[in-house]
């Protein structure tokens, strides 16, 4: 087995900072990207980031009050938007590095744990001053099994998506900005949606106090440029080979960008309706 038991010994590699007049590109790319990679038959790790938005999963749309929750995110400076799979709120911004790993499946395909084992390996040669653990840290936002945390703060969460043929790792890594401010506009969020309602959906209680960024970490001044290059450092130390060419080439083909283009669309209908600040 390759590096990061990687299907070959090379990926291509892309980074697509995401408009803000377009928020919803980000999941077309996820979508259109999960398609493309079986064509490629190479991984691809895809980087992005966007501005200041909450990102919400679709179990937020039980939400009482999604109105309430929704004004409350703005009253903080954000947008929302909402992604195409299940999970929680999340948060994007310029301090926030998200990374996503497509790779055409095999035979016998890669189980869920083991890619979720790929990724925390990824990130654990990305950032080998820090002692990584995955476990749930409950009073964060979007709490999982795979939160990645130092110390028991949180710095990292990770999640899947599988189509017949490939399946792609996502990973929001806080790199640097006011952390606390952003378990407390979560914090907001799940008050003002849930209102006096009894939390029945077992919305996370946010403490914005059990998560960080790798900056506080290691007590440097790190851009997500930054941590974008120690991934793609840890990848070819490793012995993988990293190009872009191929992939860019696809990407502009008619082939791609329609599909890039449909599945943003697709997003744009699926977001709920809400009358907002």
């Amino acid at each position: 087995m390759f590096p990061f038991d990687l299907p070959t010994d090379s990926l291509q590699t892309v980074t697509t900072p995401i408009p803000a007049d377009n928020k919803n590109q980000a999941f077309g790319y996820t979508n259109a990207l999960l398609d493309l990679v079986v064509d490629l038959q190479e991984p691809i790790l895809h980087f992005w980031a966007m501005q200041p938005t909450v990102i919400m999963g679709l179990k937020d749309k039980r939400l009482p009050d999604l109105t309430a929750a929704v004004n409350a995110v703005q009253a903080h400076g954000y947008d929302y938007v909402l992604r195409n799979s299940g999970g929680l709120a999340v948060v994007s911004d310029a301090g926030v590095l998200n990374v996503s790993l497509f790779t055409p499946l095999t035979t016998p395909p890669m189980s869920v744990e083991a890619a979720y084992a790929q990724m925390t390996t990824l990130v654990d040669a990305a950032w080998p001053e820090l002692t990584l653990k995955h476990y749930e840290i409950t009073r964060s936002y979007c709490p999982g099994d795979y939160d990645l945390s130092v110390d028991g703060l949180k710095i990292a969460g990770i999640a899947q998506r599988r189509s017949p043929h490939a399946l792609v790792t996502m990973l929001y890594l806080g790199v640097n900005g006011d952390q606390v401010a952003r378990g407390q506009m979560i914090r907001d969020f799940y008050q003002a949606g849930l209102g006096a309602a009894e939390n029945k959906w077992a919305f996370p209680d946010v403490d914005p106090a059990v998560m960080t960024t790798t900056s506080a970490l290691l007590s440097q001044d790190l851009t997500v440029n930054d941590a974008e290059q120690r991934f793609l450092t840890a990848v070819e130390t490793a012995g993988v080979q990293v190009g872009h060419k191929k992939l860019a080439t696809l990407m502009a083909t008619p082939k791609f960008t329609t599909a890039l283009d449909h599945a943003t669309a697709q997003m744009v209908r699926r977001q709920p309706r809400l009358t907002t600040n």
